[in-house]
């Protein structure tokens, strides 16, 4: 058990058993030849596990009062004391993205801005977080399933997603209230969106979703101002039925109809 005793301002739930830690590191799936750069290692148990599997480790902890202990059980780590949202993750690792792998048991209260700068391209070889459950599942989720949503569709867009393994709630230090789980995000080949209009495409489905129980007849009339026949040709020359709701629309079709309607 660690002595540097977690704070809840920063989201902090310390995990200590080596098995889970030895399962995390594993789904990185490094190598010698990897750089696996680490978000919040707090006192540094997946960051030993980690170093035992890949070639370098660079690790980006804010937490002043955690950096010796971290120190102590993880020589071989970089340590940078930076906040990681304001880190640039590439620079910080110093290799091509094709040898970098992102990890992290990373705090519940910025889940979603750290996948999103994760996905910011160059996108590394893999991402493997540990989120709470509840996230894991919104991320993995497919269309009709009541956990599909904007996150579902922003995440799979660019990547390819597994969702692992449950970890429960009294593996960690303090126990959480939910149970979380370990995801691996692997980038596609090729992209469902072009880069620069990532940000133009999340804001869209979000929009979207945000009308979820309305017909996407509707939904295109709300968020673009277009009439009613305009909005059910444009739909229907995808082969997406007016009527339908968003989320019986897959990825794939989200990004053909936010092609569309841009061009």
């Amino acid at each position: 058990m660690s002595g540097s005793r977690p704070k809840r301002r920063l989201g902090q739930h310390f995990l200590f058993d080596p098995r889970i830690l030895a399962r995390i590191a594993d789904a990185t799936l490094a190598g010698p030849a990897d750089t696996v750069l680490e978000i919040g290692p707090g006192p540094g148990g997946l960051t030993a596990a980690l170093l035992a599997r890949a070639g370098r480790v660079v690790a980006i902890e804010k937490d002043p009062d955690v950096l010796s202990e971290l120190k102590r059980r993880a020589p071989g780590a970089i340590v940078l004391e930076a906040d990681a949202l304001d880190t640039d993750w590439h620079a910080a690792a110093g290799v091509p993205p094709e040898r970098l792998i992102v990890a992290g048991n990373i705090p519940y209260n910025i889940t979603s801005p750290l996948i999103d700068k994760a996905l910011e391209a160059p996108l590394p070889s893999r991402v493997v977080f540990l989120v709470q459950k509840e996230v894991a599942e919104r991320i993995a989720s497919g269309p009709g399933s009541p956990e599909y949503g904007a996150l579902s569709v922003g995440v799979q867009a660019v990547a390819s997603v597994e969702r692992l393994f449950t970890v429960p709630a009294g593996a960690f230090a303090p126990p959480p209230k939910v149970d979380s789980a370990v995801i691996r995000l692997a980038p596609l080949a090729e992209p469902l969106v072009q880069e620069a209009r990532r940000p133009d495409f999340r804001r869209f489905v979000v929009g979207v979703f945000g009308l979820r129980r309305k017909q996407l007849q509707r939904v295109l009339r709300e968020l673009t101002g277009r009439g009613a026949a305009e909005s059910a040709r444009i739909l229907e020359g995808l082969g997406i039925a007016p009527s339908a709701r968003p989320e019986t629309l897959a990825p794939r079709q989200f990004a053909a109809l936010h092609e569309r309607l841009a061009d």
